[in-house]
């Protein structure tokens, strides 16, 4: 089966014509193409995200099934719900958003990150995403513990459509409480699904789930049309998922 191959500007083919189980890349819909602010756009109001390694082209995919997180089911285990709750009650301890972008995809890069031998998010994706968040369509949520990044997740939004992209942590936990944090801002703000992309043991120990492409699909093409979400973090934002101390 022949790979579409695109010229920069060109659209994409649609997501059901990704290459299907059966094939070498399973998912892997066109080659080409650019990673400039309007082709992410298209792309990810499609479903259709980037994702290659030095030495290759631009490679666009479109999984079946898709791995997302629905906000609603999100599973707060017993040791990361005390970890929340003291996190929570710290004066030393916060999330911010969007203060400390380039850190945070920096560190989501480095290819010195416990457990990897290496880095999908190539110098061409540093630079793409940093333009994209420029754009208002990539956003980082990051935990700061004693005025220091301990750790973060950046995704992309389009509309009320959000994908999560990649995380990082220095401190143990400080992954997940970026992921709290940014399943919080997403109940906050009415967001119940989250794009995980890929399968991993991880995410489904979390709650995240597969679901068929054309449902992910059709619902990204209805979420991309409404107004954004408020990139903010409260405290308050807490009690979306942490019980309220009686008063």
């Amino acid at each position: 089966m022949n790979l579409p191959w695109l010229e920069p500007g060109d659209p994409f083919p649609p997501p059901d014509s990704a290459w299907d189980a059966d094939q070498p890349a399973p998912g892997l819909l066109a080659a080409g193409g650019a990673l400039d602010v309007d082709s992410l756009h298209r792309a990810y109001r499609r479903g259709i995200f980037p994702w290659f390694s030095d030495g290759q082209p631009i490679l666009w995919w479109s999984t079946d099934p898709r791995m997302v997180l629905f906000t609603a089911e999100f599973k707060l285990h017993r040791s990361l719900r005390k970890t929340l709750t003291r996190f929570a009650a710290d004066p030393r301890c916060e999330i911010r958003v969007d203060s400390a972008f380039d850190r945070v995809i920096g560190a989501c890069a480095s290819s010195d990150r416990p457990g990897q031998s290496g880095t999908w998010i190539v110098p061409a994706m540093v630079e793409a995403y940093k333009q994209f968040h420029a754009a208002g369509h990539v956003h980082s949520v990051e935990t700061w513990i004693d005025g220091e990044l301990a750790g973060g997740l950046y995704c992309v939004s389009i509309g009320q459509a959000v994908f999560g992209e990649s995380m990082f942590t220095r401190v143990p936990d400080a992954s997940k409480i970026a992921l709290a944090a940014l399943v919080a801002i997403c109940r906050h703000e009415g967001i119940g699904l989250i794009d995980c992309q890929q399968n991993t043991q991880h995410l489904a120990s979390m709650g995240a789930r597969e679901i068929r492409r054309s449902d992910f699909v059709a619902t990204v093409a209805q979420k991309a049309l409404l107004p954004p979400p408020r990139w903010r973090f409260e405290p308050v934002y807490w009690s979306e998922l942490l019980p309220r101390e009686p008063a």
